[in-house]
């Protein structure tokens, strides 16, 4: 084995499989175009509890069971368990994973050859990849992502994310934002770098909008704002279609594409059928469920503008998504959603729990002119190739430094 090229042990809980299959798209859209270039093997362990089965029974989508092992796009992926006790004792859910990933990681370690752990999210897969890695006697990163701004409240999470960023050998933060959230946690600066998410301009591109609009049957003239995420209280589609009523009366016609389903987070599916329809708003609201990535630029060419009213985010990529298809984003001003909005061509950021100020910058959107060429300029020119680039260079400069003892 080159032992000066980098070998990547991807570690996660968050990432797709038959069970839960749109869970952490955005990391493996992430680590399997860096698999292209550096050799990479995937652990995402996953919760068990012995009566969880019986849980099942009244929450279906309670803790979908996984295989042990598979293989996605050419990559394997492994599955090991960790006791994890349902809703109790999440300040041991760092180490319980990382004691149940143990043997996994060891046998790989020899099967493999991985000479570098690379984490995602800082508590609990960055605490346990931390833990790993020093029992493996190797380097570690963690990236960034979001959930560290609600897990700093959490006096015992907190503590744990911040020794994993303290014993982690880099940092990357997909947003300016999360790195100085954690600088305010007490991380050294220099450990940190920003490496936002990308797009992919082939997967994303616009559809014409009336071929788009035949296909979904829209009316032609129709007024649209699509939001696309997991139907959870966090993305806020609910504070969107309460907006509704008043913007109907401005733009007859209005039609609202939600696109999503149930996710790890939860699912909010009928709470927001319940309030559209609360509402009398069934023929504004349209869900169109769950869609596969190469699906989506069909209802996003349909748009006219992107909206989505989140509580949280890290680095959302799906604003990118959207504007590669040519539409400008209304979101709120939380996580590092400011700087992918980051100019007044691109759309608008309004302050988070301001519904007046949300319906206001939907109506304005709905009625400006946009350059929409600019728009699908400024996605491709955040294309994966250059983040891509970047970690790949990271990653073999830490593995220097660490054969350097550095």
């Amino acid at each position: 084995m080159d032992k000066e090229r980098p070998r990547l042990a991807v570690f996660t809980t968050l990432f797709p499989h038959p069970g839960q299959p749109k869970a952490g798209l955005f990391i493996r859209e992430r680590m399997f175009r860096v698999g292209k270039v550096l050799p990479l093997v995937v652990v995402a362990p996953v919760p068990w509890f012995p009566f969880q089965g019986i849980i099942r029974r009244w929450r279906p989508h309670f803790r979908p069971a996984a295989p042990r092992f598979e293989v996605q796009d050419g990559f394997d992926i492994y599955h090991p368990r960790f006791f994890s006790v349902p809703g109790l004792f999440k300040s041991l859910d760092g180490f319980f994973m990382a004691l149940g990933s143990l043997t996994a990681m060891w046998r790989l370690r020899r099967r493999f050859q991985f000479n570098l752990i690379d984490s995602h999210f800082a508590y609990p897969d960055g605490y346990a990849a931390t833990l790993l890695g020093k029992w493996l006697k190797l380097p570690v990163t963690i990236t960034l992502r979001g959930t560290e701004v609600p897990h700093a409240r959490l006096s015992g999470r907190r503590q744990r994310m911040i020794e994993a960023m303290r014993s982690a050998t880099r940092i990357f933060s997909v947003s300016e934002s999360l790195r100085r959230h954690a600088i305010g946690l007490g991380i050294d600066a220099d450990k940190i770098r920003v490496v936002g998410n990308g797009v992919d301009t082939e997967k994303f591109a616009p559809v014409a909008k009336h071929e788009a609009r035949a296909q979904l049957g829209i009316d032609q003239q129709a007024p649209v704002l699509i939001s696309v995420g997991a139907l959870v209280e966090r993305k806020g589609f609910h504070r969107v279609i309460e907006r509704l009523p008043s913007l109907c009366k401005r733009f007859p016609g209005l039609r609202y594409l939600i696109i999503g389903g149930a996710s790890p987070e939860g699912d909010w599916t009928l709470q927001l059928q319940q309030q559209v329809a609360e509402l009398g708003l069934q023929e504004n609201v349209i869900f169109l469920g769950g869609l596969p990535p190469q699906e989506l630029k069909i209802p996003l060419s349909a748009a006219d503008v992107f909206v989505l009213a989140t509580r949280n985010e890290g680095w959302a990529n799906v604003f990118l998504e959207a504007m590669a298809c040519g539409l400008p984003v209304v979101t709120t001003d939380v996580g590092g959603n400011a700087e992918v909005v980051s100019d007044n061509c691109l759309g608008t950021v309004v302050p988070f729990g301001d519904g007046e100020r949300l319906e206001q910058a939907l109506a304005e959107a709905l009625m400006q002119e946009w350059d929409r060429d600019a728009i699908i300029a400024y996605a491709r020119a955040n294309s994966w190739d250059q983040r891509v680039a970047v970690l790949t260079d990271e990653f073999t400069r830490l593995l220097d430094q660490a054969e350097t003892g550095k």
